[in-house]
């Protein structure tokens, strides 16, 4: 704990949520390393992540359960113990320019002030470049908070942070090693479009064969076009694709699970039903 921590003055808490990162999480570690604290939430790894997260002074709970990217990135949030929170990823680290904005806005900002939150810039690599277009291009969110000013949603996958507050925005960028092959792209496609199904069956919405294919290339069409993927190369062609089944799949695991809530059994085959 710092000195300025001991004194009573505002304090960093660090919120990192991990599996099998013992690749990535020192890079992420080392571009914290300023915090008061850092808690690492791990659900299982079995490559030594949690070794090396103590090995940096990590405060670690290890889970046997997974409640989904929200819940557990709020298991961090309730240990965190400072004033203000910043939560990043494994796969993300903060650049020079950002760490040094971090640390000014927790030292310069008291209690008593209305700024309860700053957004940051986040700059993701796709199969090993960096892309600024696309529907990874503009790409800003809030991940420093004041503790007790937010909360994360129960979302499965692509959680959100609840709060009211409007935030800032902090000089800098978050770098996100996101996608580093076709196979990794594939298999989050195939575990996140899972979750991200279940998550908008919960909430009521409905899927459909039409309404995949129509997404799909809405998806496409956005992200290359609209939101100038193009302008990212080959790549960003690979990823407008990625996009468009991202979302085509969506709505086909959606449709389906659709349908088996409403069809509880399947006649057998011949019955005529």
């Amino acid at each position: 704990m710092s000195s300025e921590s001991m004194l009573g003055k505002p304090g960093l808490s660090v919120v990192i949520i991990t599996k099998n990162e013992a690749g990535r999480l020192p890079t992420c570690l080392a571009s914290v390393a300023f915090a008061d604290e850092i808690i690492v939430i791990d659900s299982g790894s079995t490559d030594g992540t949690v070794d090396l997260a103590k090995q940096w002074g990590a405060r670690v709970l290890v889970t046997t359960d997974w409640p989904g990217f929200g819940l557990q990135k709020q298991r961090g949030l309730d240990m965190a113990t400072h004033d203000w929170v910043l939560t990043i990823d494994a796969d993300e680290w903060l650049d020079d320019q950002l760490a040094l904005a971090v640390t000014k806005a927790v030292k310069d900002v008291g209690d008593t002030s209305d700024h309860a939150s700053y957004e940051v810039k986040r700059i993701s690599a796709f199969c090993g470049q960096w892309m600024h277009h696309g529907s990874w291009g503009n790409d800003f969110a809030v991940r420093l908070f004041k503790r007790g000013s937010a909360k994360f949603s129960s979302d499965l996958v692509h959680e959100r942070l609840i709060s009211n507050s409007k935030p800032l925005r902090l000089q800098g960028a978050l770098l996100h090693n996101s996608i580093t092959s076709v196979h990794d792209g594939l298999d989050k496609l195939n575990r996140y479009t899972t979750g991200r199904a279940l998550d908008q069956h919960q909430s009521g919405k409905r899927g459909g064969l039409g309404k995949a294919v129509t997404h799909g290339m809405w998806a496409f069409v956005r992200s290359y076009f609209i939101r100038r993927g193009i302008l990212d190369g080959r790549l960003g062609f690979a990823l407008a694709v990625l996009d468009a089944h991202n979302s085509y799949y969506r709505y086909v695991k959606l449709w389906l699970i659709d349908r088996d809530a409403d069809q509880h059994h399947l006649p057998p085959p011949g019955s005529g039903a």
